[in-house]
Formats: structure tokens, sequence, C-alpha cells
């Protein structure tokens, strides 16, 4: 029997998404050795799983700092009672007020985010301090990704301006690169230290001129293989909690499994060449062009044509399947696949058994 095969898939009905949980578990494990189990140096991303339960796997193996995107994932991971959490996000306009109700409903977790302007600090600093509380940040580094953040060598100024700040504390550096994604880990791990070793300068130069210590919270799935070999600082993967096609293909480097994947049957035999599933794009990732996903138990199949309720195959022989054919496919992308399904059915031993709540897909938990 192949490992992603369900025993009970009879009683499953599809699309349908489906996590493994033994593997999320060797996933952790691996997370974990390669930064020789020094988990203070994990700041996991959570955007990927959005689970509750699967976060409380990483609290279980000693991983105590997380990251998020949303209000709602943040609200996750205090529910759980996670210690330290930091929102990988701006936050701009009634985001900030519910940042501060989170801190409020949820004192015994440490909240920070991230800045890369003194308007935003400003605006933090003044509805913090209507509530007689304080916030830590992160200032937000630039170094290629062109998506947010301020330029290395503009920290300096803008740290200054943040000390400034009432009920504000900087805490450290902040930077995303998924911009490195060269398959080549040479060529990754010389982009990557390029960037970092000025990261370390600005951190260095700060602690010598204002005798503050400056964490270091850097990179995420693309670059956390090179990252696990630099001490001192944290590493912020996230997509390694299930894996994916894409990350698969171009990061063979790193050691992690498929531990979540996606149902779906045969509604319909077009012709001797062409199968349609019951995948549309409201059940897989679609932001990328075709294929977006890859099925193991039908490993010469190419999706040709996406549609909201539909998957049209290619095949070299229809004869080959019937209608209600099951296939397991593993997405390209898995983010914002998860994101899709309200629920997720666990695979314990070939068999499901329990289902597990997507709870933080949506924006708003209860805050």
């Amino acid at each position: 029997m192949h490992w992603y095969e369900i025993n009970n898939i009879a009683t499953i009905d599809s699309p349908a998404l489906v996590i493994y949980q033994e593997r999320v578990l060797e996933n952790i494990s691996c997370l974990k050795q390669m930064v020789n189990n020094k988990v203070d140096r994990l700041r996991p991303h959570v955007k990927t799983n959005k689970i509750a339960e699967v976060c409380q796997m990483m609290r279980d193996a000693g991983i105590f700092k997380f990251k998020c995107a949303t209000i709602a994932e943040a609200e996750m991971l205090a529910m759980i009672g996670a210690e330290d959490v930091l929102l990988a996000y701006q936050p701009v306009g009634p985001m900030v007020n519910r940042l501060v109700q989170l801190s409020i409903k949820y004192p015994s977790t440490t909240f920070s985010c991230v800045v890369d302007n003194l308007q935003s600090a400003q605006y933090l600093s003044t509805v913090f301090s209507e509530h007689e509380l304080s916030v830590n940040i992160y200032i937000d580094i630039n170094t290629g990704m062109n998506r947010t953040g301020i330029p290395v060598h503009q920290a300096m100024f803008l740290y200054e301006e943040l000390e400034l700040l009432e009920s504000i504390n900087v805490k450290g550096l902040h930077v995303y690169d998924g911009h490195i994604r060269e398959t080549d880990i040479a060529v990754r791990k010389q982009k990557v230290t390029v960037a970092f070793n000025e990261l370390k300068l600005l951190a260095e130069k700060i602690e010598a001129t204002h005798n503050e210590k400056i964490v270091i919270i850097a990179g995420g799935s693309t670059t956390f293989s090179v990252y696990a070999q630099i001490e001192n600082m944290e590493c912020s993967p996230g997509t390694f909690i299930f894996w994916d096609k894409g990350y698969k293909t171009l990061f063979p480097d790193q050691p992690f499994d498929y531990a979540a994947l996606v149902i779906t049957r045969v509604i319909s035999i077009v012709d001797k060449q062409t199968i349609t599933t019951d995948l549309g794009y409201k059940s897989v990732a679609a932001e990328s062009p075709l294929p977006r996903i890859y099925f193991l138990n039908a490993v010469d199949s190419v999706p040709i044509s996406h549609s909201e309720e539909h998957l049209v195959v290619n095949v070299p022989d229809s004869a080959n399947y019937s209608i209600g054919d099951v296939l397991y496919g593993v997405p390209g992308h898995i983010c914002p696949t998860v994101a899709l399904y309200e629920k997720a059915l666990i695979v314990k031993k070939n068999t499901v058994e329990n289902e597990w709540k997507v709870i933080a897909r949506d924006r708003k938990i209860s805050i």
C-alpha cells in the first residue's frame, strides 16, 4: 500500500484536503535537526497551515516562537498558549486596534509586529499609549524582495526615530527574502550571505551605539537551509510543515516530505485521452500556470484545463480510468490551497481518523 492511500476513502467526499499526521511530525523533526535542535532559533510561519492542532504539534516539539500574517493567525496561536508571536505584517488602520485587543485578551502571549516607516510606528505608539500598553516591533528590511521593508542603509535613522516614541520597544530586524529562489544551493547561499552580512553589520552598529541587544529574524522556506547554518539569528520557514511540489522541485537540498494532499475523483471520461475530475480552482491554488496539481497515482497525467469546479486532464489511455476513481494530488502551492478548505481530514496509518478546522482561514476568529 502506498503511503498516501486511504483505507476508508469510500467514506470521504471529494475534493478534500488530507493531512498525514505522521509525516507532519517527521517534517517538524527534520526542521529541528537542521538547527541542531536549537529550538530557540526557530520561528516558523503559520500562514501555511492555519490549523491550531498543527501549531500545537510544533509546540509539543518544543518550538515556542512563531510568525504569522494575520490577526486571526495571531489569535489562533494565542489560543493554544504560544509564548511569542510576531505579526510579520505591518498593521494599519483597524488592524492596530485589533492588535491592541489581542494583547489585552491574551496577556500571557507576547505579541510583536514589523514596521518599515515612521508614520506606521507613530500610529502604533499613539494607539498603544492610549491603552497604557507597549508593543515590540521589528524593523522590516528590504534586501531585494521589493514588496515591503526599508533599505538597510536607511534603517539606522529609522531605529533612532523609533527609539523616541512612547510604547514602542524595538527588538530587532526582520527580513523576508522570498525572491531568492535559485535551485543551486551554492548560488542561494552566496546571495543570502551577502544580504545577511549587511544585516549583521547594522545590528552590530545599533548594539554598539545604543547598548541594545538586536535580534535578527530572517528568511522563509526558500532560504531556510542556508540560514539554518548561521548562528545567532532566528529562522522562519513555513511551507516545511506540509511541503509541496513547487518547493520539492526547486529546493531538492531540503529534506521535507509531502504531508498534505488533495483528493479528487474522476467524474467524466471525455475521450480516449481526456478525463475530468472534481478539483476546480475553488479546491486547489490557481495563481500559477498549469499544471497546478501533480497526481501521485497518475504520474503520466497532465492537467490541461481548469475551471471553478472541474479539472480536465490529459492521460495516455482513459480506458485505465473509471468514473469515481480517486486521484491523490500534490498541490504546486500548498499555502493558499489550505486556505480554500474549512477543515482538513487527518490521516494516521492510512486511515482518516479525525478532522481539524482550518480556523485561521478567515480574517477573524473573535477579535
